[in-house]
């Protein structure tokens, strides 16, 4: 980036910290496999632990040079953490990580299960000290993994009272069609103990937006995932955008656009991938094409059934 097209940054929330407008997600950095289409390409033979970790903290230093401020992990994303808790950003950047998924792949691209849902109050307990041993005060942000109406996480006062207890920022993500159902239901519990949502946005499946804005309306920060429909939205995907900059930038400057929208996250796992992404601060919004969304079903259905790889 040059000086005329720096990183815009935001306040992530009312009273929140000052992040980029870009973050940083490890899901596709943090373990060998993963369902963006692309990914063994991006990651290459190299899938040790050494491997994956010179990669991202590669990324990540390539992120920070770009202006990036906000980095995403979670328990359920391999060594993600552990690849954070031995990287010394050159500036200060915002770490934020979930609970709520265990990583059970053990390194293995082809297991049958690669992460195992579980939003009771022992996981938080046990996921909670794992986060602290690795990133302690680093740690800016810590949310609900994937929160749906079925997990009962949004009726458990026992484990809502401990997150109201948080020294943290504490924000949930949500995935599926019933994205927007969830968030309304989280800003509904009195004394909510969120103050950020993460949802899945992209112009394939731009469903929950109007929750997404209610939400930013309330004061709540909102970061989107998944821009890229999971790399369905890239050159290399089956839904390419054209217009006066890259595909990927294309669909990651259309999030931006939203004016609910705090952070959007590139999934990037290599720099040059990165570097095309952040392209997306200067493409003019009136010049983004127009795309005809899924049916969030379809969509749903769509990326249940992507490899990994």
């Amino acid at each position: 980036m040059t000086n005329t097209d720096r990183m815009p940054t935001t306040t992530l929330g009312r009273g929140g910290p000052t992040v980029s407008r870009i973050g940083l997600g490890l899901a596709a950095l943090g373990r060998p496999g993963y369902i963006n289409v692309g990914h063994a390409d991006d990651v290459g033979e190299d899938r040790s632990v050494e491997g994956m970790r010179n990669r991202a903290h590669a990324v990540l230093d390539a992120a920070v040079a770009l202006g990036i401020t906000y980095v995403d992990a979670a328990r359920s994303y391999g060594r993600a953490e552990a690849f954070l808790s031995d990287w010394s950003p050159a500036v200060p950047v915002t770490l934020g990580s979930k609970w709520g998924y265990t990583y059970t792949a053990d390194w293995q691209v082809d297991a049958d299960v690669h992460e195992v849902k579980d939003h009771s109050l022992a996981t938080f307990q046990r996921q909670r000290a794992e986060t602290d041993a690795l990133l302690g005060d680093r740690l800016g942000l810590y949310q609900v993994h994937s929160a749906t109406l079925d997990s009962g996480i949004l009726e458990d006062e026992a484990v809502l009272d401990v997150l109201r207890a948080e020294p943290v920022m504490v924000g949930l993500s949500v995935s599926g069609p019933g994205q927007a159902e969830t968030i309304r239901r989280a800003l509904a519990i009195p004394d909510t103990p969120f103050r950020c949502v993460q949802a899945t946005w992209n112009v394939l499946e731009p469903s929950a937006g109007p929750a997404l804005a209610e939400a930013h309306d309330a004061g709540w920060g909102v970061i989107v995932k998944e821009a890229l429909a999971n790399g369905r939205l890239t050159a290399r995907g089956d839904h390419p955008l054209s217009g006066p900059a890259s595909s990927d930038a294309l669909a990651i400057a259309a999030v931006l656009a939203q004016p609910f929208v705090d952070v959007v996250l590139s999934g990037a796992a290599t720099e040059a991938h990165l570097r095309s992404n952040v392209g997306a601060v200067v493409v003019d919004p009136d010049a983004l094409p127009t795309v005809t969304p899924e049916e969030p079903a379809a969509y749903w259905d769509r990326r249940s059934s992507l490899d990994w790889t």
